[in-house]
């Protein structure tokens, strides 16, 4: 693949609120699909940092990004919610697996999340994108995380629970995703025993401030401790938030202080660099 169409640069984000003012004439899911069809997808990388040392990675989030005809990025807000039960939903966690394995493949030192919903478990094309990547490098699976929220956990926790437990048999860890919004019954939490909880937003905003969420978090925190799993405070905004959590026990932090979603990430951006002049 020519280096400028894999590292095609979509115009800047807009608003949310923007977009779906400018593209109404169009249903959301069906400028989507098209894209999806034709392959205009790709993926946003954004650090995960060390909360002691907030400019080296543990490892990296690999983002959906996907691109209308006029080169937008479609704001994941505007159609995952519905997108979740449909096959298109499937599809599009199949473009994110693969476009993972290959980042895996090609950096041997990357580290990478990449996110899926618990009902692409058992889509036989997903499965076919992972076992040929673990084929093809085995060294992939112990650097793979594979992140699920909370709410798509609990659709199906006992399949869930099978399936990551046959995935941690070949090295490959999995993340909690917006964990304490709500949806996770505890009495499925030790059953689940996700290697890393990725703190919800919501309390992490504005943390340095606010007592309620500090006292909330450090609960969350707690619990995770209990289980040995690794934590992650998302959505850390502010530096009053990141030396706020760097007194904590939470071991990573991630947002867009600490760094943005990047579609040529650092370790090709010399490379791209290159080829763009």
């Amino acid at each position: 693949m020519p280096f400028a169409q894999k590292f095609r640069i979509p115009k800047r984000p807009q608003n949310p609120l923007d977009y779906v003012v400018n593209k109404r004439d169009e249903p959301i899911i069906e400028t989507v699909s098209r894209a999806v069809q034709n392959k205009n997808v790709l993926l946003a990388y954004q650090p995960v940092m060390h909360t002691d040392s907030p400019k080296k990675a543990a490892f990296y989030e690999g983002l959906i990004r996907i691109l209308d005809e006029t080169q937008d990025v479609v704001p994941a807000k505007e159609f995952i919610p519905f997108v979740e039960t449909l096959e298109l939903g499937r599809i599009i966690d199949c473009h994110a697996l693969e476009l993972g394995m290959m980042a895996l493949s090609s950096e041997p030192t990357l580290r990478l999340s990449i996110n899926m919903s618990a009902r692409s478990i058992g889509y036989p094309k997903w499965n076919e994108i992972l076992n040929e990547g673990l084929d093809r490098d085995p060294t992939i699976a112990e650097r793979l995380i594979l992140e699920i929220t909370e709410a798509s956990a609990m659709v199906m926790p006992e399949i869930v629970c099978v399936f990551m437990n046959d995935l941690q048999r070949k090295g490959i860890s999995f993340a909690l995703d917006d964990f304490g919004a709500g949806y996770t019954a505890f009495r499925f939490f030790k059953e689940f025993q996700f290697d890393i909880v990725k703190i919800d937003g919501q309390f992490i905003r504005g943390i340095s401030d606010n007592p309620d969420n500090q006292v909330l978090t450090a609960a969350l925190t707690s619990i995770a401790r209990q289980f040995n799993m690794f934590t992650v405070a998302e959505h850390v905004e502010s530096v009053e938030d990141m030396e706020f959590l760097q007194k904590t026990d939470i071991d990573c932090l991630q947002g867009y202080y600490l760094g943005k979603p990047q579609i040529v990430p650092e370790w090709t951006a010399d490379l791209y660099q290159a080829h763009a002049v």
